[in-house]
């Protein structure tokens, strides 16, 4: 660890449990500070749980950083940290997760030789380059639960549970770097991988229905096999992508002004109202029509 000016003398409280594959650091920062560093020989995955840092990596501009996002670091990566908002009374509060090699290694042994990409070649990894992650409901429930077993678990299996979720939540960051990289470069990488290419039609067609027997013979693959390897990938079927990428839309066209609900419900590719009002309302946890005073 890096001892001069580092995060690990500036908190004002920071709890350490450790366990056989990982070590969960929590901390909590009581002071405005700049160019903090902190540095892990492991990969690492920070979570903000309240408060604003920003930033620094090698190559990389600095960017804000705020709860409900993630970061992974490679080992050895230095982080630089700026605190521009931590008081006595608004404390920053974060966590960072370290792994353990062993333990990315053999889960990513497991699913290459379980679950191979659809593409030859292509194997499981952990991207370094996708680092910046927004937590969705998987990942964000995963590190909840991971915290809690560390910190509240008092049992003789903790370490096997830990272990457990470690597995999970490595799938689940894979699965999320994986929709992040084709939600990217969907049209650079279209005619080089089957999905991206399934991607950039979803896209082009999302007002229209779509048929999953059609996606499949797009993709070269029969039904069963393009349904079971796209959730594989990431993490969600085929029908819930395009449900997800359905209200992103509808999220759009209600941020802007003097659309109705059902003029929003059609334009994002909906065809009854009475069904878009309840799957908006389960996936973001607001009718459209809250969602909609809420961002006006």
């Amino acid at each position: 660890m890096l001892q001069e000016k580092s995060l690990f003398t500036l908190v004002e409280n920071r709890s350490a449990y450790t366990l056989e594959n990982c070590e969960l650091n929590v901390f909590e920062t009581h002071q405005q500070a700049s160019n903090v560093n902190l540095s892990f020989g492991d990969w690492v995955l920070t979570s903000m749980l309240r408060g604003k840092k920003v930033m620094h990596l090698t190559d990389v501009p600095a960017f804000d950083y705020y709860p409900g996002e993630s970061v992974i670091v490679p080992p050895n990566e230095v982080m630089k940290i700026d605190f521009p908002e931590a008081s006595v009374l608004s404390p920053t509060q974060c966590i960072a997760l370290a792994i353990s090699a062993d333990q990315i290694r053999s889960t990513i042994s497991l699913l290459n030789e379980r679950y191979p990409k659809v593409e030859k070649g292509e194997e499981w990894k952990v991207d370094e380059h996708l680092f910046h992650l927004a937590n969705n409901k998987e990942l964000a429930e995963i590190v909840n639960r991971l915290i809690k077993i560390s910190i509240n678990d008092k049992s003789r299996e903790k370490d096997i549970l830990v272990s457990l979720a470690l597995r999970e939540l490595l799938v689940r960051l894979m699965q999320t770097q994986a929709r992040q990289l084709f939600e990217t470069n969907h049209l650079a990488l279209a005619s080089s991988h089957r999905f991206a290419h399934i991607i950039a039609y979803i896209k082009e067609h999302i007002r229209e229905k779509i048929d999953i027997d059609k996606l499949s013979d797009k993709a070269c693959m029969s039904r069963a096999s393009f349904f079971r390897k796209f959730r594989e990938e990431f993490g969600y079927t085929p029908a819930d992508y395009i449900l997800k990428e359905r209200i992103r839309l509808a999220k759009e066209y209600l941020n802007l002004p003097g659309n109705s609900i059902t003029q929003v419900c059609y334009l994002s590719g909906f065809q009854n109202l009475n069904y878009f009002i309840r799957a908006f309302k389960k996936e973001v946890g607001l009718t459209p029509k809250a969602y909609q005073q809420t961002s006006s």
